[in-house]
Formats: C-alpha cells, structure tokens, sequence
C-alpha cells in the first residue's frame, strides 16, 4: 500500500520551489562570474538575497520529503536531492564562510534542471 499525503500541500510547497527558483535564476542573470558576488557591495547583496532563498528551497525540499514520506523525490532521480537540500545546511551553519564558487556553480548548473523537475512534478501531482 502506497503512502497517503496531502497532495495539495505539496503542490502548494513545489510552486514555492518553483517560483523561489525562478527568482534566484533572475537574480543571478546579472552575474557573470564567481567575483561580481565578492568584489562589490552590490554583488554581496545579490549574494546575500539568492543564499535566502536557496535556503528556502532546501528547507522545503526537505518538507515535502517528511510529507510524502521520502516516496516522492526519489521518483525524480535526474536531480542530486541530497545536494539540494544540503544546500541548505551548508548556507546556514557555515553563514560566514560561504563558498562563493559553490552558489556560483549552483546557480550556474544546476538551478534549472531543479526548476525544470519541480515544475514536472507539479505538472504530473496536477
């Protein structure tokens, strides 16, 4: 017997995904490389702003796993979830010591194919 979750709440949380993911990918279109996000005051806000919300994605990749049970990530196995929610872990507890590189390739390589599975998901839940 499969598990049961609230399917509406979870379509709730990967549109937050979707539309956090959207905006990090927006924020960072300004960025041409790892050294605008250190050689400006400018360049750390953008820093500062897109950790946020990579936060907020971690965080709610990590409740959708406690919602459905760990049953509905995993179906999607083209991203690195453990990665993803890592994240998250990372940017929080090593606040002062980010890698600067690491959000840069984050954005750089991996944010889309996260948007492009979330908004599967939610198209395929739908």
């Amino acid at each position: 017997m499969s598990f049961m979750y609230d399917k509406e709440l979870v379509i709730e949380i990967l549109t937050q995904i979707s539309n956090a993911s959207k905006l990090v990918l927006d924020r960072f279109s300004v960025v041409t490389s790892v050294d605008y996000f250190t050689d400006s005051p400018e360049g750390m806000e953008k820093l500062d702003g897109i950790c946020m919300q990579l936060i907020a994605i971690g965080e709610s990749l990590k409740n959708i796993d406690k919602i459905t049970n760990k049953e509905l990530l995993s179906k999607y196995n083209n991203i690195d979830w453990k990665g993803a929610k890592g994240i998250r872990d990372i940017i929080s507890h090593h606040y002062f010591d980010i890698d600067a590189n690491e959000i840069y390739n984050v954005c750089d390589s991996k944010l889309k194919t996260l948007l492009i599975t979330v908004d599967k998901i939610i198209e395929d839940l739908g």
